[in-house]
């Protein structure tokens, strides 16, 4: 039997096909902006079911991969190591169709969070609490940057030699780029948007992790994300700029320091 079958995801055709009945549903108060999550999220449904269903078509082909060459070792035209190799390249597809499935009913389930949260006209916009959590990390990493006290105690948080603050450098420049100007977004920049800051935060909290273990902490958890996020929407504008002023300077000094003329040999 497949390990995945199109009855398994038969909620997501609707989905696939535009989700009419679904898209007209609140359009006539809803503005396209309140709900960016919620058609993010639908498009992301999509091409997970258009990437399950072609993880099993590729299940079904190395299952008929497998029974040829069982059908030739019989007749020994092929050997032992060819129906072997067969057999681990259909357990490898049936791996990725069955995690593809997964993926597709976890993204049903966001679609779903996401059209209940759609935000009334009073409430933060999608966009606004995605920026928010942006600049969430942005505010917590100041800190190691400009208090004297933090910098001497967590030096390796602005050290982009030490692998988990590099990483965090990164994922923060990606953010960053990926961060949309103000003006129309589409469900596919606000995506990709959305996992560049779900990546930064999890940067940010290996960095932060990483930082307290060599200063001989034991980590312990911080602030909740979405309520450090919440409260980051009520500062001030002025801070959010020096806060964004000493991002964009630490990922310039990160890159000069990487580059070979920059006193660390290129790779």
């Amino acid at each position: 039997m497949d390990p995945l079958t199109l009855a398994e995801f038969w909620w997501a055709v609707p989905a696939a096909a535009g989700a009419v009945g679904a898209g007209a549903w609140g359009a006539h108060r809803m503005n396209a902006e309140r709900r960016l999550g919620y058609d993010a999220a639908r498009l992301e449904l999509r091409q997970a079911v258009a990437d399950a269903t072609a993880k099993q078509n590729a299940a079904r082909v190395a299952r008929a991969d497998l029974a040829r060459i069982t059908a030739e070792r019989a007749a020994s035209r092929a050997s032992a190591e060819d129906v072997g190799r067969a057999r681990r390249e259909l357990q490898a597809a049936q791996r990725e169709a069955k995690a593809a499935a997964a993926a597709v009913k976890a993204l049903r389930t966001r679609v779903a969070a996401a059209r209940a949260e759609i935000p009334a006209r009073s409430e933060p916009t999608p966009l606004d609490r995605l920026r928010a959590q942006h600049d969430t990390v942005l505010v917590r990493w100041m800190q190691y940057e400009t208090d004297p006290a933090r910098a001497i105690a967590y030096p390796t948080m602005s050290d982009g030699h030490v692998p988990a603050t590099a990483a965090f450098l990164g994922a923060l420049e990606n953010a960053q780029a990926r961060r949309p100007a103000e003006g129309k977004v589409t469900p596919a920049e606000f995506t990709e948007y959305r996992l560049a800051v779900v990546r930064l935060e999890q940067a940010f909290d290996d960095a932060e992790r990483a930082a307290r273990l060599a200063a001989g902490e034991r980590p312990t958890a911080g602030p909740g994300w979405q309520d450090a996020a919440q409260q980051v929407i009520t500062l001030s504008a002025d801070v959010l700029d020096r806060a964004a002023g000493v991002a964009a300077s630490a990922i310039a000094a990160w890159r000069d320091r990487s580059r070979p003329d920059g006193g660390q040999s290129a790779r």
